[in-house]
């Protein structure tokens, strides 16, 4: 079983969501970069998601678009960023890692060579937000041949049939994004929420996530009552951003927040779940 596919088993043994983490990789810098993610993950993070700075990060909100900012300010690069991960994976072997990453990073030094690099790294996924599945035959190839998985996003305004051409071309878990728009805090989530995880579960047998606006406890919560997952990004990103004149107390101050976030995670009853897809890569 991967470690992804063990994650949500894990959690669904426990009787909650799974809690998937988002930070951009190397904000404010490496140094400090590398301790809040070992916060995190010593926190209790089931799944661990790394943005890669990019310059152009379409789907962003102003926080993580400033997160990517302050990495590429201090001179982080993926071969930093491959670095950081080799160093998490060696210290926490079972918590899955997923890039969260723009396509032009995979493509211009070459698809298979990414994929490569990113696998011998100790990355688990990636999640490519601007590669739909019609267009991902080489992304798809290569990440076969180096067991990475691939999630895929499914919005609000996806129809019927292109969420079973998206369920079709994902492995991992499929990601629902909560509100239409880029990432960011929002003081309330959608009442739509549980009708559209439903609705993906129509297509696929693997686990939903719900991300994009997911602030509070109450908000994991309220997810974590109709889904497999909740992701929270920017109210994390935001607890760096906010501590940047004394990078130092980062580490605490973001084990805070995810402690208090991951209070919204008490069991509580839930629909029937789908079967964990474990297909080979």
């Amino acid at each position: 079983m991967s470690r992804i596919a063990s994650a949500f088993t894990r959690a669904r043994a426990e009787k909650r969501a799974a809690f998937v983490a988002y930070l951009c990789a190397g904000d404010p810098d490496a140094a400090t970069s590398l301790a809040a993610c070992r916060t995190l993950l010593k926190g209790g993070v089931d799944i661990l998601e790394l943005g890669l700075p990019f310059t152009d990060p379409l789907a962003d909100g102003l926080t993580n678009q400033l997160a990517a900012q302050r990495a590429l300010e201090a001179g982080v690069t993926p071969a930093i960023v491959l670095a950081l991960v080799q160093k998490l994976r060696a210290e926490f072997p079972a918590v899955p890692i997923v890039f969260y990453v723009y396509y032009n990073m995979i493509y211009a030094p070459g698809v298979d060579d990414f994929c490569r690099r990113a696998a011998a790294s100790g990355v688990d996924g990636l999640l490519a937000l601007d590669c739909p599945p019609e267009e991902a035959a080489e992304l798809l190839a290569a990440s076969r041949k180096h067991k990475l998985e691939n999630i895929f996003i499914v919005a609000p305004t996806t129809p019927p049939k292109r969420i079973s051409l998206i369920a079709a071309a994902a492995s991992g878990f499929i990601y629902y994004v909560s509100l239409e728009g880029v990432t960011g805090e929002r003081p309330d989530l959608p009442a739509s929420i549980p009708a559209a995880v439903q609705a993906i579960r129509r297509h696929t047998k693997l686990p939903v996530v719900v991300g994009f606006g997911v602030s509070k406890a109450a908000h994991v919560r309220q997810i974590g009552k109709v889904a497999d997952g909740v992701v929270v990004g920017s109210a994390l990103v935001n607890t760096i951003a906010a501590n940047l004149s004394t990078r130092n107390n980062i580490p605490a101050v973001l084990g805070a927040k995810l402690a208090e976030l991951r209070t919204g995670l008490a069991p509580a009853t839930r629909g029937p779940a789908p079967e964990i897809d474990d297909r080979p890569l």
